[in-house]
């Protein structure tokens, strides 16, 4: 099994078409080799002529803890190359940025899910670079979640940096492969390419993510492929007076954790409400006081997910449909409870959290009306996961 910065370096023709050129890596922590040295290290101790490299959120290092905390651009002190943060002063490269590279080497892990930025920051790298006339490559890596998609569509109008176009919460793609998608449906003309992975088995070995590579954190709170699998839901706890478990451990794992919310009373309510929507994962009660963030300090009673070990079906595991069922329990046994939290999110001022995460209101529209039940909210989701399915066929690789 080898991810796409594996096959680069391991190709002397395609090193070569890099030889003359001015190169830019876009990395972050997960950026590795199979022998777990960085994507900048191997690539400049390979012969490649790095010009400068680009942090996504949470920085090149992966060192800021949470969401809206901007990196600085800076001088890396062992190649004496430019930094640029892609999360600070600016989301979208700059001329200048463009300027200091020929080709740009796109090797970021991803989630698999429209809100984790990584997908936007590739969008956002290819419209600059089909203005500049640069080339992109990316340097595929797995989509830990896999190929099952889940969600409603984002509803044009309701773009954001969380919210890149129209797709669902749970995509399915690989980075590559959605560089290909972006392409296509923005009608972009950009020299572009992908280094594909050799080996991957999305349906096979891990259901996602290969038992025979380690994991890295991508971002500070992406711990485990747990989390992973986990997070096209539980990402909308952003969007929420909840805990997400910031400040403990587990963060991201959690349906929900609270001081003044029975979560045993909660996962009865689920299981009376929608059954089915709980399978392919055990749900268990726990405590837990964060250290810092939402509720620091104070204990919370929370519901933790396992998709994992003999608990886990990759197939009927249904996360966006799993913690839109813990609001609805939620909002059904403390119907006055201070739910959506109103703060700016991702730098988006007019609209609730919750709505920028999803794409739109519809998903907190359903919480909220008292008469909406499961099946409204499915019929809703199927229609959008089947349109969605069938557009980005044609681009899968794997």
């Amino acid at each position: 099994m080898k991810f796409g910065i594996d096959r680069l370096l391991g190709n002397p023709e395609l090193l070569a078409e890099l030889q003359d050129k001015r190169v830019a890596l876009v990395a972050h922590p997960a950026s590795v080799t199979q022998d777990l040295t960085h994507s900048l290290d191997a690539l400049i101790a390979a012969g490649v002529n790095v010009t400068s490299a680009f942090g996504p959120q949470h920085g090149l290092k992966g060192d800021k803890q949470d969401n809206m905390v901007e990196t600085a651009d800076e001088i890396d002190p062992k190649y004496g190359i430019p930094i640029f943060s892609l999360y600070g002063e600016v989301r979208r490269p700059t001329g200048q940025m463009m300027s200091s590279a020929d080709v740009f080497l796109f090797d970021l892990q991803d989630l698999g899910c429209r809100i984790y930025t990584f997908v936007t920051t590739l969008l956002y790298l290819l419209e600059e670079a089909a203005k500049a006339g640069k080339e992109v490559w990316v340097l595929d890596r797995p989509n830990p979640a896999g190929r099952p998609v889940e969600g409603t569509l984002l509803i044009p109008g309701q773009e954001s940096f969380v919210g890149a176009g129209p797709m669902p919460m749970r995509h399915g793609l690989t980075l590559g492969e959605m560089g290909h998608w972006f392409i296509a449906h923005f009608g972009l003309d950009v020299d572009y390419r992908v280094v594909r992975m050799r080996g991957w088995e999305p349906g096979e070995e891990g259901h996602g993510w290969p038992r025979s590579r380690i994991w890295i954190n991508p971002s500070p709170n992406a711990a485990n492929v747990n989390m992973a699998r986990a997070y096209a839901g539980t990402v909308m706890l952003e969007g929420t007076t909840l805990s997400e478990g910031r400040g403990t451990t587990r963060p991201l794992e959690v349906l929900f954790g609270a001081p003044d919310i029975d979560a045993e009373a909660v996962l009865a309510e689920m299981s009376a409400l929608a059954p089915d929507w709980l399978i392919g994962c055990a749900l268990r009660p726990c405590w837990f006081e964060p250290t810092f963030h939402k509720h620091s300090g104070k204990l919370c009673n929370a519901l933790m997910i396992h998709a994992e070990g003999p608990f886990y079906d990759h197939d009927v595991f249904k996360p966006w449909r799993l913690q839109a069922l813990a609001f609805k329990a939620i909002r059904r046994l403390y119907p006055d409870y201070d739910l959506w939290r109103d703060f700016p999110y991702e730098y988006e001022l007019d609209r609730l959290a919750i709505d920028v995460i999803n794409g739109g209101p519809g998903l907190r529209d359903w919480v909220d009306s008292s008469s909406a039940m499961p099946d409204d909210l499915d019929a809703l989701a199927s229609a959008d996961e089947a349109a969605w399915i069938a557009q980005v066929r044609d681009h899968l690789l794997y």
